[in-house]
């Protein structure tokens, strides 16, 4: 299905909980959130039953986020339910690992087709500054069991930060000489409990460019620029949505774990479809699609949602 500006939108990115066992400084408060009432979340079957509604709406790849997915009760019956849904092309899921060493292969059997890991930094101690409880030794573990799974092409996502893990860059694209893997370099965004943090934090994916002229241009997928070092097995992949503004390719809606449709993670405007069902799901869904942002402001201001990112899915 088409939005007003043209762009087909076949992708949903699917929040199936706002809880998380890490507190990443740029995603979460310190003390966590209080955790809401059951009533006021997506059941299990409010999950399917949206994946379900947004496919016969031209979805067609959906990615289960969090928080941490893989804290939600109900996890697998989620991705069993979803997978088994017709003309749905690709089930996703980013998490930020530690759980995988449990889960990997159960995700992998319920039908999920490919893993994205969080992974700011490589130094354990830097590890646990950022998460503020994780530990780096069982995300290294959940990796391994993601490859013992059978997920092949793994992607790794690190939010850059100046001051904290730019001077890790090399050291991440190193990866990729010796793994299939893609190293993806997102940039922080003005929103949540960063908002308001120094200026030099936030880089600009560009100048991994510079400090890494080896890497040697490719096709962009989706909304990541994809380079490669000579030789390498790997990728490397940059999201620029603060310096690169991507908006007038973006095929993504987003529901919350509360329910509420949104055209763009950075907007104020959302659409509440719990206690939805049927036609009246899909057209409330369509509405969400059809009427989805033209782009974000932030080149302008901090991102309009009042929401954190884990509030809205990351």
């Amino acid at each position: 299905m088409k939005d007003l500006c043209g762009r087909t939108v076949d992708y949903l990115r699917l929040s199936v909980t706002d809880l998380c066992n890490f507190r990443c400084r740029y995603c979460m408060p310190e003390d966590g959130i209080c955790k809401r009432k059951h009533q006021e979340m997506l059941s299990v079957e409010d999950c399917i039953e949206i994946g379900r509604a947004a496919v016969h709406c031209g979805v067609r790849k959906i990615r289960l986020t969090g928080g941490e997915p893989l804290v939600r009760r109900g996890i697998l019956e989620i991705c069993r339910g979803l997978r088994a849904i017709p003309d749905l092309q690709e089930l996703c899921l980013t998490t930020n690992g530690s759980l995988l060493p449990e889960l990997a292969q159960p995700l992998r059997d319920a039908g999920v087709d490919r893993l994205n890991i969080s992974l700011d930094t490589l130094r354990p101690e830097r590890f646990e500054q950022m998460t503020r409880r994780g530990m780096f030794e069982d995300v290294w573990r959940g990796v391994a069991a993601a490859q013992a799974a059978g997920f092949t092409n793994l992607k790794f996502d690190t939010v850059l930060v100046g001051g904290f893990n730019d001077d890790e860059v090399s050291d991440l694209i190193a990866l990729t000489m010796d793994h299939p893997w893609e190293m993806r370099f997102i940039e922080l965004m003005p929103m949540g409990p960063c908002a308001s943090w120094d200026k030099s934090c936030f880089r600009s994916v560009n100048t991994i460019l510079q400090g890494n002229p080896a890497l040697q241009p490719l096709d962009t997928q989706g909304v990541a620029r994809r380079y490669r070092l000579p030789g390498a097995q790997g990728t490397v992949g940059l999201i620029s949505p603060v310096s690169h503004d991507f908006c007038d390719g973006c095929s993504r809606i987003r529901v919350t774990s509360d329910g509420s449709l949104k055209g763009c993670l950075h907007a104020r405007e959302e659409i509440s479809l719990r206690g939805l069902h049927g036609e009246t799901l899909e057209n409330a869904i369509r509405h969400g699609i059809l009427h989805k942002p033209q782009r974000h402001h932030l080149t302008e201001r901090p991102s309009d949602t009042p929401r954190n990112m884990n509030q809205i899915g990351g």
